[in-house]
């Protein structure tokens, strides 16, 4: 069985069809002399070119109704110093960056040398803030008793009883209108409908 053909290595394989021939292919063309010349399956044909194309290793032209490929020597020398050289602007950039980086961390350890007292200090700090966390925790367990919190459950329970007290002058209204209107005891209308008998007003 033969060794399976990476990406890349079918990548370098079309760039020497297009290299060695400076010719303009058909993705049908292409699809037959991959196989032939260079070992690649046809069915990855068309992913292999398009690769090249969005790399910009390779140009497409729609021509009519067919797509027209090529590549040449010179501009894979071209690309590939550009390639080097917008690299070598990254590097240049990153160091410059990396030196600030550097000297504003030298900055911000002047005053900061580790001594007795700054220990100490730390030490101190950590204590207080794990006081000042206990404390928050205990804050929520009196949480209930905030006077914020007590007005808005009054507010929120006044809401409810004039709703409860509402949609019970409602069960009273239908009650009269079904007792006038079909002669219907109040006692058979609260049976009916599952009314209790002691509803009333809050």
């Amino acid at each position: 069985m033969a060794p399976r053909v990476t990406i890349e290595e079918k990548r370098k394989r079309m760039l020497e069809i297009f290299h060695e021939s400076s010719q303009v292919y058909t993705l049908k063309e292409l699809e037959k002399i991959g196989p032939k010349q260079k070992g690649i399956v046809s069915q990855t044909v068309k992913d292999v070119v398009q690769a090249l194309v969005d790399d910009n290793l390779c140009h497409c032209e729609k021509i009519g109704s067919a797509n027209y490929y090529w590549s040449f020597p010179s501009e894979s020398a071209i690309h590939r110093k550009t390639r080097k050289e917008k690299l070598q602007k990254e590097i240049h950039t990153l160091e410059h960056k990396q030196a600030e980086l550097r000297a504003a961390v030298e900055q911000a350890q002047l005053g900061r040398e580790q001594t007795e007292e700054r220990k100490g200090l730390v030490e101190e700090l950590g204590e207080v803030e794990a006081v000042w966390a206990k404390q928050r925790e205990e804050m929520k367990v009196f949480g209930e008793c905030d006077p914020v919190v007590m007005a808005e459950r009054k507010r929120a329970a006044v809401v409810a009883k004039d709703a409860a007290n509402r949609w019970t002058d409602n069960v009273f209204i239908m009650q009269s209108w079904v007792r006038d209107k079909f002669n219907m005891d109040v006692a058979d209308f609260n049976k009916h409908f599952g009314v209790p008998a002691d509803l009333d007003n809050l």
